[in-house]
């Protein structure tokens, strides 16, 4: 039996800096939340602008949840995700390792991975 991939539980910092994103669990799967950005955000918070549902695009961006129904999957997670920067949901495969957390987002075919850091 494989072991369990490593905890993705915590809060870490995007990989440009532009925001903290806290990993917790939400019923018995693993969800994550923008928890704060840490740009200039615009008079009343940054919005959810590029969300392809129109009733969706006056959400804060802070707080909003990017990440859901990830579960366990070989050496890594694997679920839902949400980027609020071009407004693309995506399947996510999460992967651990130290203190980075590598995330990869399909959309059909086409495929981008980012690294995260996670915070103390």
């Amino acid at each position: 039996m494989a072991a369990a991939p490593a905890s993705i539980s915590g809060r870490w910092k995007t990989d440009d800096g532009k925001g903290i994103v806290a990993m917790a669990p939400c019923g018995a799967k693993m969800c994550g939340r923008i928890e704060r950005l840490l740009i200039k955000e615009p008079a009343g918070g940054q919005r959810d602008e590029r969300n392809p549902d129109k009733q969706k695009r006056d959400r804060k961006v802070a707080g909003l949840q990017i990440y859901w129904d990830l579960v366990p999957a070989g050496d890594g997670w694997k679920g839902e995700g949400y980027s609020p920067e071009d407004g693309r949901y995506y399947k996510a495969h999460l992967r651990v390792k130290g203190n980075k957390m590598t995330m990869k987002g399909c959309v059909s075919v086409f495929c981008r991975t980012v690294t995260w850091t996670r915070l103390g």
